[in-house]
């Protein structure tokens, strides 16, 4: 995969099911208009192969009725804008428009009748991203807004902006009228999120911060307000945080959810839970059970409950029985992902579906029990992953993978560390160690101690311990790689984003003799300014390193950047909130100064996520400046 072949990626998204129809959007990167686009695949389930469902420049989040007539979706207009909801018949016909509100709609779920949809949608103050102030025609532009007024820790997320005056609220909409507007429930006092119908229809449940966000917390809880309007009640009490309610047919609910008090709710597994009235149980075990709500929510059927789990590097469907009380990975059965990654999944009866990718497979709908139904992944040339396993210098299990180039070698080779660090390399697709291996290297990619998907101990091994056990997994994996042949022990370079570039950072310090130069990109250097910066610092920095300054100076890689003397990139995103470009300037000035062949790379207009969904254009950027540093550097 060549930088250039980003524009021929076909990624399949969401899935939905009901009866013989089987929907996914697909969506591809258009470098050339630098934006995505991609519409509404029909999968058959008798394997015949897919045809275009629908043809707009970009339509997503497909949702089939449960009576099968109906199917609602989200569609980006021409030249982007925010995503609107439309329905349309199942059998095929025009779309129609259901709403038109000033920053979008958020994915919908259907009623228990087929009639009406839930959603949510950011609603500006008046004044704000293009709402007119009361009595005005016209919105006034950006720099001339009104001051905000800052009371809150939690005023602003990255790749979304400031949120205390666009909180989310909930809408329904009568499907079926053509007349109908959307109704809003909640007044933006609080925000929502994933709304759902109880098994009934006659009432709401949403997630939203403890006390309605009375105050600024971690903690997250279930609400229901009635499907008519009302006064919102508190419904379920976490024990930390409640994600993806989903209805059960006795008038129950499930959902996600982890355990945690205060600050720390970092590396922390996410469990099923159900509510029943009393007390919510917890269906899966804690520290083997992980569930990956990226996924999507679960899905109740009437043998179990459908889960993605976050297993050794695999996202994996799983299925959970209702009157299960921890029950761990092993005795749940599994029914998709071995040795991949579940994007998706959705059930009608028996009847489920999942989109899975491999490593060398951008995605693949399956009918479970029954083997691929349809290959949409891209024509793109793919390489495979060779699996790493062995031990650190204390003995610990590491785990981690190879992708190889063509060609006997020997072949240079790139350290790659994941972000998180309760995230993890895996299974799926990849497209950063695709398009290096394309260009000749080698490229390791390590799971060490803080990553998801090897129990909820190792995912906190390195609180209060950032640059000790991770280190050692990370070198010990690489060491893993160089014992093949096949690869240049003395061409070595490492790389990585977000947490990744912090260990860039401390293994160039540290370990430097090992690397001719490296790559750190949007990441956490120091952990001082990141505290009062960062979206996310206010409770992450004393989550994962403690209270003492102390100690945030001995694990800030800023502190030790006076050792770095290999060449060093430092790659940015200007308005990355999650780790602001001040973490980037102030490593790039202290390498400089220290004499350093230092270099710094700012993306304009990018948040944290320039590398996933950042804008097509500065993809491919990216890639062709990466190769290039490492042709420099690596030969």
């Amino acid at each position: 995969m060549r930088p250039d072949d980003l524009q021929q990626l076909t990624l399949p998204g969401s899935v939905t099911v009901r009866g013989d129809l089987v929907l996914v959007n697909v969506t591809t990167p258009d470098v050339a208009a630098n934006t995505y686009r991609g519409g509404l695949h029909r999968v058959p389930l008798d394997g015949s192969g897919p045809r275009r469902w629908t043809w707009a420049e970009r339509d997503l989040a497909p949702r089939i009725s449960p009576d099968g007539r109906w199917v609602a979706f989200l569609r980006v207009g021409e030249r982007g804008g925010a995503p609107q909801l439309h329905v349309m018949p199942a059998d095929g016909g025009e779309p129609r428009k259901l709403t038109d509100l000033r920053l979008g709609a958020g994915a919908p779920t259907w009623s228990p009748d087929s009639r009406r949809l839930v959603f949510t949608s950011r609603v500006p103050e008046a004044g704000r991203y293009g709402e007119p102030r009361e009595g005005e025609d016209a919105a006034p532009k950006p720099d001339a807004e009104a001051p905000r007024h800052i009371t809150r820790l939690d005023y602003r997320i990255d790749d979304v902006g400031f949120v205390a005056d666009r909180r989310a609220r909930l809408f329904t909409v009568d499907a079926l009228d053509p007349e109908a507007a959307p109704v809003e429930l909640t007044d933006g006092s609080f925000a929502v999120a994933e709304p759902t119908w109880t098994a009934d229809g006659e009432r709401l449940v949403f997630v939203a911060e403890r006390d309605l966000g009375a105050v600024e917390t971690l903690n997250t809880d279930l609400y229901s307000v009635p499907a008519t309007g009302g006064e919102p009640e508190l419904l379920v009490r976490s024990a930390g945080q409640a994600h993806c309610p989903v209805a059960l047919p006795d008038g129950g609910v499930v959902f996600y959810g982890a355990e945690s008090t205060g600050v720390h709710a970092v590396a922390r597994n996410q469990g099923l839970w159900r509510f029943d009235g009393g007390e919510p149980v917890r269906l899966t075990d804690t520290e083997t059970v992980d569930c990956e709500k990226g996924s999507g929510p679960a899905v109740v059927t009437a043998s179990g409950v459908l889960v993605a789990v976050r297993h050794r590097g695999a996202v994996e469907l799983r299925r959970v029985p209702l009157d299960a009380a921890g029950a761990t990975l092993d005795e749940l059965e599994l029914l998709a992902g071995e040795r991949g990654e579940v994007r998706s999944f959705a059930a009608d009866g028996d009847v489920v579906v999942a989109v899975v990718s491999t490593p060398d497979n951008t995605g693949e709908v399956v009918l479970v029990g029954g083997g691929p139904l349809t290959d949409l992944g891209s024509a793109v040339p793919l390489r495979p992953a060779v699996e790493l396993t062995g031990a650190a210098p204390d003995g610990y299990p590491v785990h981690g993978w190879l992708v190889l180039p063509e060609g006997e070698g020997p072949h240079p080779v790139l350290l790659a560390v994941h972000g998180g660090p309760f995230m993890y390399h895996g299974w799926g697709f990849f497209d950063e160690a695709q398009v290096y291996a394309a260009a000749g290297y080698a490229v390791v990619l390590p799971n060490p101690r803080g990553s998801a998907g090897y129990g909820q101990a190792h995912g906190q091994a390195v609180i209060g311990a950032f640059g000790t056990v991770d280190v050692d997994d990370v070198l010990a994996v690489l060491d893993l790689a160089l014992e093949r042949p096949e690869l240049d022990a003395g061409r070595v370079g490492v790389m990585g984003g977000s947490y990744g570039g912090f260990m860039t950072t401390w293994l160039a310090a540290h370990h430097g003799e090992r690397f001719r130069a490296a790559w750190s990109e949007r990441a956490v250097n120091a952990w001082d300014s990141f505290s009062g910066s960062s979206d996310i610092g206010w409770y992450f920095t004393e989550a994962y390193c403690g209270p003492d300054p102390a100690a945030h100076r001995a694990m800030s890689p800023l502190t030790h950047a006076g050792k770095i003397t290999v060449p060093f990139m430092v790659a940015h995103s200007e308005h990355d909130w999650r780790c602001p470009l001040e973490q980037a300037q102030r490593l790039f000035v202290a390498l400089r100064r220290n004499g350093v062949e230092a270099e710094m790379l700012i993306f304009p207009g990018e948040g944290h996520e320039l590398t996933r969904s950042g804008k097509p254009r500065h993809r491919q950027q990216r890639f062709d400046h990466v190769l290039a540093w490492w042709a420099r550097h690596l030969g």
